[in-house]
C-alpha cells in the first residue's frame, strides 16, 4: 500500500474537551461557539466526518482552515463543482510519462518488450497523480475539506461513501489505498440542494448561523486589530440590519471584514450613510441588493 509514515498527533491528544478545542481555534483567530466546538471535538474523538451546513459567509470553510492550523495538520482541499468526477477528485494516470516509459522499455529491449511486465510497470506509484481525496489518505493525519458538496451531483456523493466509511479507496489497476489513521473530514454545504441521507448518516451534523452582534464585533476586532470599537460595532449593527432585509445574498462575516477594510482604507473611523453609500460594493454583490439598500440608507443609519 502507498502510505506515508504516520506521525503522532500530539495536538489532538492534548485536547480533552470542547472548551480546549475552542481555545485552540481562538488562538488561530476563529471564534467557535459551544455548539460548533462540541461538534468539532466529537468529530475528532469519534473519527467521524463533520458536515457543516449554513448560509454563505457563516464560516464553514474557515472552520476547516482553522482546524488544520489549530491541530498542526496539513489541509487538503477539494472544491466541488457541477460535473466533478473521480478523475478530478481522486487520481489520474500520467499517460504522457507512461508512454515515454514504454518507449524507453522498447529501446532498452531492442523493440522486444514482455507485455505482462510492461503493464505491471505502468500502474505503479511512479505514474499515479494523486488528487485531493487520494492525497488526504496518503498524507493522513490531515484535515480534508470537501467544500460545497451541494454543487456536486448524486453520483459523486455515492462515490464518496467508501472513503467516508472506510477511509479507503479502490483503484482498479493499483489496488486499495487505506489510511491507517483517518483524516478529519469537513464537508460544507450552502444548501443549494439537499444532500442525500446516505451521506449525512455517515457524518456528524452542525448548522452554522451568522454570529450574534457581540461575537461579530469580537471577530472584527480580532481579525482587524487596527479597527476601533465604535466602527466595529457600527459595521456589525449595519450588517445585522442588512441580513434582516429581503436581499438576494445577505452579507456574511467575510463581507463584514471586507467592509471594515474598505472603510479603514478610506481613513474612516465611523460609519454613516455617506460612507456606507461609497463602500456598499464591499458588502453587497448584486445590483438589485445595492438598489434596494441605497433607497433605505437614511433609515438604516438614522
Amino acid at each position: 500500500m502507498w502510505l506515508r509514515p504516520l506521525t503522532i498527533d500530539t495536538v489532538t491528544d492534548l485536547l480533552d474537551s470542547p472548551e480546549e478545542l475552542a481555545d485552540a481555534l481562538d488562538a488561530t483567530g476563529y471564534l467557535a461557539d459551544d455548539g460548533l466546538a462540541t461538534a468539532g471535538f466529537l468529530a475528532l474523538r469519534m473519527g467521524r466526518p463533520l458536515f457543516c451546513e449554513g448560509e454563505p459567509g457563516t464560516g464553514k470553510t474557515s472552520l476547516a482552515l482553522a482546524l488544520a492550523t489549530a491541530l498542526g495538520r496539513p489541509l487538503v482541499r477539494l472544491q466541488c463543482h457541477e460535473g466533478i468526477d473521480a478523475a478530478q477528485a481522486l487520481y489520474e494516470w500520467d499517460f504522457p510519462r507512461q508512454l515515454l516509459h514504454l518507449r524507453a522499455l522498447e529501446a532498452a529491449g531492442d523493440g522486444r518488450v514482455d507485455v505482462e511486465t510492461a503493464e505491471r510497470s505502468l500502474y505503479t506509484e511512479r505514474f499515479l497523480l494523486a488528487r485531493p481525496l487520494l492525497q488526504a489518505l496518503i498524507s493522513a493525519p490531515c484535515v480534508l475539506l470537501i467544500d460545497e458538496i451541494d454543487r456536486a451531483d448524486d453520483e459523486f456523493e455515492a462515490f464518496l461513501l467508501q472513503l467516508l466509511d472506510e477511509h479507503a479507496v479502490t483503484i482498479p489497476e493499483y489496488g486499495e489505498v487505506r489510511a491507517e489513521e483517518p483524516p478529519l473530514v469537513v464537508l460544507t454545504s450552502n444548501r443549494t440542494r439537499e444532500v442525500h441521507d446516505a451521506l449525512k448518516r455517515r457524518c456528524l451534523y452542525h448548522w452554522l448561523e451568522h454570529p450574534d452582534l457581540a461575537r461579530e464585533v469580537t471577530i472584527l476586532r480580532r481579525r482587524i486589530p487596527e479597527i476601533g470599537e465604535l466602527l466595529a460595532r457600527q459595521i456589525s449593527e449595519a450588517v445585522h440590519r442588512l441580513r434582516e432585509m429581503d436581499l438576494l445574498k445577505p452579507p456574511g462575516v467575510a463581507e463584514s471584514l471586507d467592509w471594515a477594510r474598505a472603510l479603514l482604507a478610506l481613513r474612516r473611523d465611523e460609519l454613516d450613510a455617506a460612507s456606507a453609500a461609497r463602500t456598499l460594493g464591499a458588502v453587497l454583490k448584486y445590483s438589485e441588493d445595492l438598489d434596494r439598500v441605497r433607497a433605505k440608507l437614511d433609515a438604516l443609519f438614522a
